[in-house]
């Protein structure tokens, strides 16, 4: 489960209906000049942390090709930016899911209504007939993977037999909150566009404009400052007790590998048993503090490597474990002391 997946579940909008973009000119101009040339790459990996607009900046993409699909354009040529009129009947389509000129790849629930834990072959297959369907309106066929993290091996196989010998007139934006981990032979084949974390202020004026709170909002301030550049992280701290909670989480995770159970025990008592926004914000407190542990390693890879290969492991073994927990909606007491039992034997 990430912080984003609690947003989409409350009154935010969904990445396609989002119309504004917050930061990253830098790459919107790449896009839209690489789309100008009339030459564009077929196939793009937008990395960065997570929250901070990458599926945003894909759908403002994907939006503005299917609204002007002759890149030679005058509408093209003068462009300043990526953005459509919210109006325009392709916004309101791709909005309603609904455009049959774009196809998004992301993880979907079961027959039994249970969200799966990743994009599975079979739905990734839907390429091979969505691109092999007549052309949309001017040819132009557009496929957002959000994530590309979230592919099972053989659904990334799959995608990848379609990178390889790409049809005409596709364009392909895989989002990845962790780039360097997609298989080498995905990354050979995409333009890569880098997205950096954003600043308080983007922070900020997106969150506010997500939650409807007005910019000048202290507590919007507050978690703004702790987000690292993330709105979704912003929008989950919003909270006062889940800025609490992620802080309480940062101060037992700095005593590893020494663990006291009586504060995991109260750690998890603090998560509740069915509070979707703690589970996020202790989630996303590990995996800012995981993140920051294998970048130190990476300083002195040769002499750290079995850590970084320890920590990387217990990653996916703590992201597996929170998607089953808020699936099931299991009790979060035993994922406290999990998390902080795997953790602790990775740093001994």
């Amino acid at each position: 489960m990430s912080p984003r997946q609690v947003e989409r579940e409350s009154a935010i909008p969904h990445p396609r209906e989002t119309s504004i973009l917050f930061g990253h000119r830098e790459a919107e101009t790449a896009l839209l000049t690489a789309y100008r040339s009339g030459r564009i790459p077929h196939a793009w990996l937008i990395g960065g942390p997570q929250g901070i607009g990458k599926a945003t900046l894909a759908y403002r993409m994907a939006r503005f090709v299917l609204a002007h699909g002759q890149p030679l354009a005058p509408a093209v040529q003068n462009a300043r930016d990526l953005a459509i009129d919210p109006d325009d009947a392709v916004a309101r389509q791709v909005a309603a899911s609904s455009h049959g000129g774009l196809l998004t790849l992301e993880r979907t629930a079961n027959d039994r209504g249970v969200m799966r834990t990743v994009i599975t072959v079979d739905e990734t297959r839907e390429t091979i007939s969505f691109f092999g369907s007549t052309a949309a309106a001017e040819g132009w066929r557009v496929c957002i993977v959000d994530t590309v993290d979230e592919l099972n091996p053989n659904a990334a196989n799959a995608l990848l037999k379609i990178l390889e010998e790409p049809p005409q007139r596709s364009l392909f934006l895989l989002v990845s909150h962790a780039p360097a981990r997609v298989l080498a032979t995905i990354q050979s084949r995409c333009r890569k566009l880098r997205l950096r974390a954003l600043s308080t202020n983007e922070v900020m004026g997106a969150a506010a404009a997500a939650a409807d709170l007005a910019p000048t909002d202290l507590a919007l301030r507050e978690a703004a400052e702790a987000s690292e550049g993330s709105v979704a992280r912003a929008l989950t701290l919003l909270g006062g007790d889940a800025l609490k909670l992620q802080q309480r989480t940062a101060a037992l995770l700095a005593r590893l590998p020494e663990v006291d159970p009586r504060e995991l025990h109260t750690l998890g008592e603090s998560l509740g048993t069915s509070d979707r926004v703690a589970l996020a914000a202790f989630i996303d407190g590990v995996d800012r503090w995981i993140a920051d542990r294998l970048h130190a390693d990476e300083a002195n890879a040769n002499q750290n490597l079995p850590r970084l290969a320890r920590l990387a492991e217990v990653w996916e073994k703590i992201v597996r474990a929170a998607r089953d927990t808020e699936t099931y909606n299991l009790e979060r007491k035993p994922l406290v002391f999990s998390v902080f039992g795997w953790l602790a034997d990775a740093m001994r």
